[in-house]
């Protein structure tokens, strides 16, 4: 997964995989998710929903539509396209500021964004200010993101050497750079299966905003469908509460299924799916947006110049979860 997926500045552009499950007895009702890449285990506890039956327990015929750079999700919710969509924050929150989009934010799926900076645990590089005089590898489509965590915590971009990356932690490897933006529920598994053990700190932890992907409606979607998606958010965090009993167990049981096709091994898979454990949970439950979380997006979104507010979440779905 490449982390401009997550970016945190980015443009918000505007612009599958079905899930039946064996029938019951009552009616269902449509509801289409838009997710931000290729099947993988960040989508995992919405497929272990689907496979306990869950979603239609609230009455709902879920379809999962895989995401990528070409599907933004929050242009599918705005085509019409999807009714929820997962994804990056600040491309949610740049549609609504600068497009004027009708959308708004009903849960959080990462409490914490995985994108981060990856180091060798041998040479490891804790902090921004930790970058003066290293070589670190950027994608073209992060460089705003670096930009960001320089500008908010002090550092010369001047005295840092950026070099093109490509999402793949080898150079780090080989001694080419220092370091890396990758997102650190990822990289690390590769650093281990190239030899190496690998070291990293959240962007999130130093003044970017603190949510990762984030569940967007259409406000005419949320007006219309309250209880729709109060049954959507309910499924959603059974399917992840079960999903981390064992992280290593569900992987496995979609390598044939939702995972096939997306180019990761299932051992990776259930690396990621143990990593991002601690960054999806929340004491209040999965998809919980506390005033304090929201706060610090909105100050970190602001000090960026993205005109982040208050009124763009909306915590009343969660209540009623």
């Amino acid at each position: 997964m490449s982390p401009s997926r997550r970016r945190f500045v980015g443009s918000a552009a505007a612009l599958g995989l079905s899930s039946p499950l064996p029938g019951r007895a009552q009616a269902t009702r449509a509801l289409t998710l838009q997710t931000a890449g290729l099947g993988d285990a960040e989508a995992i506890g919405y497929f272990v929903a689907l496979e306990k039956g869950w979603f239609r327990d609230e009455g709902l015929e879920l379809k999962v539509l895989p995401g990528g750079r070409e599907a933004p999700p929050e242009a599918a919710v705005l085509s019409g396209r999807a009714e929820v969509g997962l994804a990056p924050l600040d491309g949610v929150i740049r549609a609504i500021t600068v497009q004027k989009a009708p959308l708004v934010i009903i849960g959080a799926q990462f409490q914490k964004n995985p994108i981060g900076i990856v180091s060798l645990a041998s040479r490891p590089i804790r902090s921004p200010r930790d970058l003066v005089g290293k070589t670190l590898g950027v994608a073209v489509a992060d460089r705003p993101a670096v930009e960001a965590l320089f500008a908010l915590n002090g550092v010369d971009p001047a005295k840092v050497r950026i070099v093109p990356y490509a999402n793949d932690p080898r150079p780090l490897l080989k001694g080419e750079i220092d370091a890396a933006l990758d997102v650190t529920t990822r990289a690390p598994f590769t650093v281990k299966t190239g030899g190496g053990q690998a070291s990293s700190f959240l962007l999130a932890d130093f003044r970017l905003p603190p949510f990762g992907d984030v569940l967007v409606v259409r406000r005419d979607t949320l007006a219309a469908r309250r209880a729709d998606l109060i049954g959507f958010l309910r499924a959603g965090r059974k399917g992840w509460d079960e999903n981390f009993r064992d992280a290593a167990a569900y992987p496995p049981k979609y390598a044939e299924s939702w995972f096939k096709g997306a180019g990761r091994s299932i051992d990776s898979e259930i690396y990621v799916n143990g990593a991002q454990k601690s960054l999806i949970q929340h004491p209040k439950g999965v998809f919980t947006m506390s005033d304090a979380s929201i706060k610090a997006c909105v100050d970190a979104l602001r000090a960026l110049d993205i005109k982040a507010e208050r009124t763009h979440f909306d915590t009343t779905l969660l209540a009623r979860v």
